[in-house]
C-alpha cells in the first residue's frame, strides 16, 4: 500500500539557444558550462531511458534548453524542448492564478467561505476560506489519500464527481482552520470547483482563456479528460528495478486544480517571465500570488498561493515542484537575479528539484553562498519500532471486521501465522489485498498501537466502556483521525 501525494542515438546535441533561435555555443566558458549541465543529465542518456527536458532562463529568454532520453520508449522519440508533460502539482499556480483573476473580476473574495460555493462540503462548525484552501491550511483531509485507503485503483478513471463526493463524506478535519499546514490537494481540487461555479467555465476553459492564451502557451492546457490526445506529449515511467527495464505509467484522473497541467519548457518561460512583466493580472496580481501564507498565531509559512518561497544557498527562490504518476517536475526561480531553471521529467525517480537546483549551482555559482552540510535527523524517515511483546491471546482479541462509513469499505483484521492481517472489503464482497493484491500485516508499536506493515500508516486502538474493543483511529499522513467502527465485534 503506497499513497502517492502528479537513447539510442536520437535525443539533441548540446545547442544554446537564445531567444528560441538555436546558436553556436560560442565561448570556451560557455562550452565548460554546457558540459557541467550535459553531466546532471548523464545517467538518463543511455540507450532506451525516460528522461527529461531542461529550460534555463534569463532576462526573459531561454539561454538553454535540450531534451535527454526518450519521450516515447515504445517508438525511440527523443525528448526536445517542445515535448509536454504532466507537471503534477507543479500546476497548483495556475489554479491559483485563477481564483485571483476571478476576485479581480469581482467574482469572489479569497475571504470567503468555501461553502458560500460548495454548500454540500460538511458543515464542521468552524469557517473555511477559500484562502485557507490556496495555502494548504483548512484541514481538510487530503483526497487522494483518501481514494488510496478506500482502495480505489489510481490507475482508473476517476472523475470530479468521484473527488467531490469522497470529499464531502468526510465527517472531521485534520486540524482546526488555520492552526497548522498540511498539504492537501483537496483544497486545490475544490478550487476547480469554485472556477466552474462562479465563471461557468470548466478551469481548462478559463484558464486558456485568461491565462495561456494570452501569453501564447499554445502548448500548454488542463488535461480533463483522459481520452483527449496531446501532440508531443511524453509518456511516463517507473524503473522496475531489480533486472531493469521500465514500466508505463501516466494518470487516468480527469479532476483539476491540485494537478493536470501539461506544457513544455518552452511554454513555461512564458508564464515564469509574466512574474516580471504583469501582463496577466498586474502588479498587484504578482503580490497577491506570492504573498506568503499565516497561521493564525502569526506564524509565516514558506507557502504561499500555489508556490513555495524559500531561500537557497543565501538566494531568494520562488519554485513549485509535481509528481504525478511517473511525471516529474520542478519551475525554480530566483527573481532578485531573472533566473530561473525549468526541468520537466517522465521518470518516477529522476529529481527534479535536485537537478534543476544543480543546474543552478552552475550559472548562480559566483552569487551562492557555499553549500551547508546537512546534518543527519536520526528520527528522519524511520518507521517506528515493532514491539514484539504481544502474546496470540492478546492479538485475536483485535480480530473483526471494522467499517468507515466515510471510505465506504472495510478493513478485515484476522491472525495468521502468529500476526494481525489486514485485507480490505470490496463493494463485491470480497476481500483481498490493497492495490498489489497482496495483504498488509499490522506491526504492533506501542500500546495498542499498530503499523501497517512499512506504509508509515497508523491505527490506534479504541475500547468502550465495558473495555471491550470498538473501534479504531487511522492516521495517514495527510488524512487524520479516520474511524472505522468494529461492525462484528470479537469475531469475524
Amino acid at each position: 500500500m503506497a499513497i502517492r501525494n502528479r537513447v539510442t542515438g536520437g535525443f539533441l546535441a548540446g545547442v544554446l539557444t537564445i531567444g528560441g533561435v538555436g546558436v553556436a555555443n560560442g565561448s570556451g566558458a560557455e562550452e565548460k558550462r554546457t558540459t557541467a549541465v550535459d553531466e546532471v543529465f548523464a545517467d538518463l542518456t543511455k540507450p532506451g531511458s525516460p528522461g527529461c527536458a531542461l529550460g534555463v532562463y534569463r532576462d526573459g529568454k531561454i539561454v538553454f534548453s535540450k531534451g535527454y532520453g526518450l519521450a516515447n520508449i515504445e517508438e525511440n522519440v527523443a525528448i526536445t524542448p517542445q515535448s509536454v508533460f504532466d507537471i503534477g502539482s507543479t500546476s497548483k499556480q495556475f489554479t491559483a492564478a485563477s481564483i485571483l483573476l476571478l476576485e479581480k473580476q469581482g467574482k469572489l473574495s479569497i475571504n470567503d467561505d468555501v461553502r458560500k460555493y460548495i454548500p454540500e462540503l460538511t458543515n464542521y462548525g468552524q469557517k473555511i476560506t477559500i484562502l485557507n484552501l490556496l495555502n494548504h491550511t483548512s484541514g481538510l483531509r487530503d483526497y487522494l489519500t483518501l481514494m488510496e485507503l478506500a482502495d480505489i485503483n489510481m490507475d482508473s478513471v476517476t472523475t470530479d464527481e468521484d473527488a467531490l463526493q469522497m470529499i464531502v463524506r468526510q465527517k472531521a478535519l485534520n486540524f482546526e482552520p488555520g492552526s497548522e499546514w498540511l498539504y492537501s490537494n483537496t483544497g486545490f481540487f475544490l478550487l476547480s470547483v469554485i472556477v466552474k461555479r462562479v465563471s461557468g467555465k470548466t478551469l481548462k476553459e478559463f484558464a486558456a482563456e485568461n491565462i495561456f492564451a494570452p501569453l501564447e502557451m499554445t502548448h500548454t492546457q488542463y488535461r480533463d479528460d483522459h481520452t483527449s490526445l496531446i501532440a508531443n506529449r511524453a509518456m511516463a515511467y517507473d524503473a522496475k528495478g531489480k533486472g531493469g527495464g521500465y514500466t508505463l505509467d501516466v494518470s487516468y484522473f480527469e479532476q483539476t486544480g491540485d494537478g493536470a497541467v501539461h506544457t513544455s519548457v518552452e511554454d513555461l518561460l512564458k508564464w515564469d517571465e509574466n512574474f516580471y512583466s504583469g501582463q496577466i493580472g498586474g502588479k498587484d496580481f504578482l503580490a497577491e500570488i506570492q504573498e506568503q501564507g499565516k497561521l493564525n498565531n502569526g506564524k509565516v509559512l514558506e507557502y504561499a498561493k500555489g508556490l513555495t518561497v524559500a531561500d537557497y544557498r543565501g538566494l531568494h527562490t520562488v519554485s513549485h515542484g509535481g509528481a504525478w504518476g511517473g511525471y516529474r517536475a520542478e519551475l525554480l526561480r530566483f527573481p532578485e537575479q531573472h533566473f530561473s531553471v525549468a526541468c520537466l521529467c517522465n521518470l518516477g525517480n529522476a529529481n527534479p528539484y535536485g537537478r534543476a537546483r544543480r543546474v543552478a549551482d552552475i550559472y548562480l555559482a559566483g552569487l551562492l553562498k557555499a553549500k551547508e552540510e546537512k546534518k543527519k535527523d536520526p528520527g528522519k524517515n524511520e518507521l517506528p519500532r515493532a514491539d514484539a511483546g504481544l502474546t496470540e491471546q492478546e492479538l485475536q482479541s483485535y480480530q473483526g471486521d471494522y467499517y468507515s462509513d466515510e471510505l465506504g469499505v472495510t478493513y478485515r483484521l484476522e491472525l495468521s501465522e502468529g500476526k494481525l492481517k489486514l485485507t480490505i472489503g470490496r463493494a463485491s464482497g470480497a476481500f483481498s489485498g490493497f492495490e498489489n493484491g497482496q495483504p498488509e500485516y499490522l506491526r504492533p508499536t506501542g500500546t495498542e498501537e499498530f503499523l501497517i506493515g512499512n506504509t508509515g500508516i497508523t491505527i490506534h486502538i479504541r475500547r468502550d466502556a465495558e473495555h471491550m474493543v470498538s473501534s479504531f483511529l487511522l492516521n495517514a499522513g495527510r488524512t487524520r483521525g479516520m474511524v472505522f467502527g468494529r461492525s462484528i465485534p470479537g469475531k469475524l
